[in-house]
């Protein structure tokens, strides 16, 4: 029941959560003050959080690919090196965040379209989602000082930041809707000023570091290029996910609004159980980064053993509470009645989704770690091919929101078979820097 590993493994895993929840965090407390404002408004709501979470996820690299290089260069001996590439990660996500501010906006309302909203439901989506825009830099850069604190190992400052701007992020936008009387916008901009403020300050603990390892401040384009070629198959990977994701919403919406709300309200759930599970993978990254850098394969392959095995049992133990805790958490996010019954009724099928995410998480994680991106690309997309088939082949029969999520655990399903058959083997183990 115990393993010399656990202590190591908890000491990264419980302070990640805090990173790793940090923007659908933002989101969660949104989705929770907006429900009430109305059902258009929360509908609107999951058309924007699904295109904000999607540009995030695609560049999640910025956190991951960060995390398992820095590890894997301190672990070898060569922290000015990466001090040298953290820098350069904050470069390349400032780049990325200014470029994807300047082309979503204009193609903000369009991609709303897309994804079914239409009337009032396409009117707050629009405006939620070009205020959020304006603090996509500061997202991706936190992203990118966070991946260079897990590398190093030290999960502690991420988490107080998100905190942090998860705090301010609520108490702003309670003061401006039901303080001032304003409507979704000032969820967006309460986000904002929470982001604003923890990428400062995230930014000035990563370079006030570079500076005591000696590593240059300036933009380095060919480091930045190989940052981005490492994070290339990760983007694939995490395109074919989103685009899942962002498929299982556009299903939802053509079913009617309150499917939609009550998708929007179980995704989020989904999606912050997920990043709970995916905080034992940030330490898989982290640690297999750095025994892989020290020449230890038989450390790395036994410290991910154990990991899996953490993973499923908080699998398990969250399926259990989702279960208990899926009615008060439907009212929690709305007040219409309709909303509330469907929404229970699709907390039972995200209950079921969690052990076998616990194994999916785990083994991305080490695998990120280790470094096994295309492999890791080549499963995602094959999952999410297999998803597609049945999600739509589910909704052209008539099918409901349940059957919807039925398709999303076969997603989860492929992903934990082609995973585990990678794992089984010693291909994964490149060992050094």
């Amino acid at each position: 029941m115990r393993s010399p590993h656990d202590r190591e493994i908890a000491a990264l895993a419980l302070p990640a959560l805090g990173t790793l929840i940090a923007e659908p965090l933002y989101v969660l407390a949104d989705t929770a003050v907006v429900g009430h404002l109305g059902t258009d408004e929360l509908a609107g709501l999951a058309l924007a959080s699904t295109v904000l979470l999607t540009f995030h996820a695609l560049l999640i690299f910025l956190a991951y690919a960060t995390t398992s290089q820095v590890a894997r260069l301190i672990g070898a001996g060569h922290p000015d090196r990466a001090a040298h590439r953290s820098v350069q990660a904050l470069w390349l996500a400032l780049a990325l965040g200014v470029a994807g501010m300047v082309l979503l906006i204009p193609a903000g309302q369009p991609l709303l379209r897309l994804l079914g909203g239409e009337g009032a439901v396409l009117d707050a989506g629009t405006t939620y989602l070009k205020i959020s825009l304006l603090g996509l830099p500061f997202m991706l850069v936190l992203l990118a000082a966070s991946g260079s604190f897990h590398g190093r190992q030290n999960t502690r400052i991420p988490l107080a930041l998100a905190l942090a701007g998860a705090v301010a992020n609520l108490v702003i936008e309670l003061v401006l809707i039901y303080g001032f009387g304003y409507g979704i916008g000032a969820s967006a901009l309460a986000t904002l000023i929470a982001q604003v403020s923890t990428s400062a300050v995230g930014t000035f603990l990563v370079l006030r570091w570079a500076r005591v390892q000696g590593a240059g401040l300036r933009a380095d384009p060919a480091e930045m290029t190989d940052l981005l070629v490492v994070g290339s198959a990760l983007m694939v990977r995490t395109a074919a996910l989103r685009g899942s994701f962002t498929l299982s919403v556009a299903l939802a919406g053509r079913m009617g609004t309150v499917e939609l709300a009550s998708h929007q309200i179980a995704l989020q759930v989904w999606g912050l159980l997920a990043l709970a599970l995916d905080s034992i993978a940030i330490a898989g990254q982290s640690i297999t980064g750095r025994w892989l850098g020290a020449g230890d394969g038989e450390r790395a392959r036994a410290v991910a053993r154990r990991m899996i095995e953490l993973a499923v049992a908080v699998g398990a133990g969250l399926g259990i509470l989702t279960v208990a805790a899926r009615n008060p958490l439907a009212n929690l996010f709305t007040d219409d009645p309709l909303v509330v019954a469907a929404t229970a009724s699709v907390m039972l099928m995200v209950a079921v989704h969690q052990p076998i995410g616990g194994l999916v998480f785990a083994l991305d994680g080490i695998l990120i770690g280790a470094g096994d991106h295309v492999y890791l690309a080549k499963a995602m997309v094959l999952s999410a091919l297999a998803f597609a088939a049945t999600a739509i082949a589910l909704f052209a029969a008539s099918f409901g929101l349940i059957w919807l999520w039925v398709a999303i655990g076969v997603l989860l399903v492929t992903r934990a078979v082609t995973l585990t058959l990678r794992w089984r083997t010693a291909t994964w183990l490149r060992l050094g820097a």
